[in-house]
């Protein structure tokens, strides 16, 4: 678990996090980060050399790969100041799991306009994750999953202005997205035949073209060229016909095509619980879905679930991609 951005709410999620899941066997993370931030949250620490001694003290300390800060942190006070070191954590986390020496990362918050400030080039985790990835020229392309309860949802798109999302698809992108998602559910999540249904761009999913032409010049032809490749997708259909109750047992996993119309229907069927995955890479990735909450850091209120729940996926992906 690399430990985000240190003057927000990692540190207190992470000691949390191991207060919960401590007595769970089979189930151990460790921290890299700053050992002597993760002991001022009260609880037990264990310095630790190597990975391998995780197991060992897990169920009476935290273990931890120091790896210290160069000056004090301020809780709630994001500092540019600790940029490398979270930076540095992130990459000793991926080098790891590249290393066969660590099943998958869990990658607690950070704040982009912190990494910025000292020239961080990359638009967030996800795509200097790809990076830390890069297999000589070839760098993986991510996509971007979240979780919650019995949904799952992928991005075309992600952090973008509505105006710009229609110019980004392409039948490609979209052909490309759906086939690693598709894999993705085989590999990562034992799904034998996954099933994918992809949201229309448009209100009633353009309603014949009358509202769009997206969905008959764009959307369906990827549609046909993914099922004449036998991939089981359906759609484009309505985004406000896809997320009840009923709709949602009919598919593993839903494309959507810009952010909030896959995270409004995740986050109000489980606000508190969401997971993203970082699908396509050679490693496991994991985080909460929730960002690096300065505004609450250091008061104890901050909740542990979508940090717990981004464990247990870790945990159980990785399992999947070991007996596959």
């Amino acid at each position: 678990m690399s430990l985000g951005d240190p003057c927000g709410i990692g540190p207190e999620l992470a000691a949390k996090a191991w207060t919960s899941l401590r007595d769970q066997a089979g189930l151990a993370f460790c921290v890299l980060g700053d050992a002597a931030l993760l002991a001022a949250q009260r609880i037990p620490v264990a310095r630790v050399a190597d990975i391998s001694e995780t197991a060992t003290h897990f169920a009476n300390a935290l273990p931890v790969l120091d790896m210290p800060l160069s000056r004090p942190v301020i809780t709630g006070k994001p500092d540019s100041a600790h940029a490398p070191h979270i930076i540095a954590w992130i990459k000793a986390s991926v080098d790891l799991c590249l290393r066969g020496q660590a099943r998958a990362v869990i990658t607690c918050p950070i704040a982009k306009s912190v990494l910025y400030a000292t020239g961080f080039s990359f638009p967030g985790h996800t795509e200097y994750l790809a990076e830390l990835c890069r297999d000589g020229d070839i760098v993986p392309t991510p996509v971007m999953m979240l979780t919650a309860k019995d949904l799952r949802v992928v991005l075309a798109t992600i952090h973008m202005p509505l105006s710009a999302v229609p110019a980004a698809l392409s039948v490609t992108a979209l052909t490309e997205l759906s086939k690693i998602t598709n894999a993705a559910l085989i590999q990562d999540f034992a799904i034998a035949r996954p099933r994918l249904v992809m949201a229309g761009l448009n209100p009633h999913a353009g309603e014949d073209g009358t509202i769009g032409r997206e969905e008959i010049e764009l959307l369906k032809p990827a549609i046909t060229q993914l099922q004449n490749e036998s991939i089981d997708i359906r759609g484009p259909f309505p985004a406000d016909t896809l997320f009840h109750d009923e709709a949602r047992a009919g598919y593993d996993t839903a494309l959507c095509l810009y952010h909030d119309q896959g995270l409004i229907p995740l986050k109000t069927l489980d606000f508190w619980g969401g997971v993203n995955i970082t699908l396509g890479l050679p490693i496991v990735r994991t985080s909460p879905d929730h960002g690096a909450g300065f505004n609450i850091a250091g008061k104890g209120i901050a909740r542990m679930d979508s940090l717990v729940a981004a464990i247990r996926a870790a945990d159980d992906i990785s399992r999947n991609r070991q007996a596959a």
